[in-house]
C-alpha cells in the first residue's frame, strides 16, 4: 500500500460579494455528511461581533499577534481588509482539517480564495457566486438591517470589483435561484470530491 501524503485532503474555496448566498450555500454543504467537509475557521484581528464565539465563528486574536503570525509566514493567505483589520488562513487550521480526514470548505473574500487556488491549483475547487445583479445585492443588504447606508454603498463598490474576478475562478454560480445553486454546488463538489488528483512530481 501506497503511503498516503500528507496534503491528501481537498479544498473548496466559495467566494462571492457580501450579500450573494455564499454562506448560505457552504452552511448547506456542510450538511451533507456524504461530502466529508469541514468548515475552515478564518483568524482576524476585529473584535467579535454580537453572538460570534472565538473558535466558532473566527479565531479572534489582536493586531500585535496578527501581525507576529504574519512575520512567521503561520498564514496560507492574509488580508488588510480596512486598515488595522486583518483576516487569514492559518495553516494549522488547513492541517487540523486534513488531519480528520477531512476536505476543507472555505467561506471567504475573493482576494483569499484565488490565492490559495495559486498556491493548491490541484487540490482546490474555486466556486464564485454569483448575485443576478448588483440592483439585487444592494436589496439583499438592505432587507438584512444590519449596516448603515453609507456601509452597504461601500460593499456595493467593493461588489463591482469583486465582480470582475468572476472568471479566474474554475466555476460561476449565478445565484437567482436558491434551490438551483445549492443543487450546482452541490454537484460541483461531489464530483471534484471523487476525481482523483492527477499526480505530483516529487520534489
Amino acid at each position: 500500500m501506497t503511503k498516503e501524503k500528507q496534503h491528501s485532503g481537498k479544498l473548496i474555496v466559495f467566494s462571492a460579494p457580501s450579500g450573494s448566498g455564499k454562506t448560505t450555500i457552504v452552511r448547506h454543504l456542510l450538511a451533507q455528511e456524504a461530502l466529508n467537509l469541514e468548515f475552515s475557521i478564518s483568524a482576524t484581528s476585529r473584535e467579535a461581533r454580537g453572538e460570534e464565539q472565538d473558535g466558532k465563528d473566527y479565531y479572534f486574536i489582536s493586531l500585535k499577534e496578527f501581525k507576529q503570525h504574519i512575520k512567521n509566514e503561520d498564514f496560507l493567505e492574509w488580508e488588510e481588509v480596512y486598515r488595522d483589520n486583518f483576516y487569514g488562513t492559518l495553516k494549522k487550521e488547513v492541517q487540523r482539517i486534513w488531519a480528520m480526514g477531512k476536505h476543507v470548505i472555505f467561506d471567504i473574500d475573493v482576494v483569499g480564495g484565488l490565492r490559495i487556488k495559486k498556491k493548491f491549483p490541484d487540490q482546490t475547487l474555486a466556486v464564485f457566486v454569483k448575485p443576478p445583479s448588483v440592483d439585487e445585492l444592494k436589496i439583499r443588504l438592505k432587507k438584512r438591517k444590519t449596516e448603515s447606508e453609507d456601509k452597504i454603498n461601500m460593499r456595493i463598490a467593493k461588489a463591482s470589483v469583486e465582480l470582475a474576478t468572476a472568471p479566474q475562478f474554475d466555476h460561476i454560480i449565478l445565484n437567482d435561484d436558491l434551490n438551483k445553486a445549492l443543487r450546482e454546488a452541490e454537484a460541483l463538489v461531489s464530483n471534484f470530491i471523487k476525481t482523483p488528483l492527477p499526480k505530483s512530481k516529487e520534489a
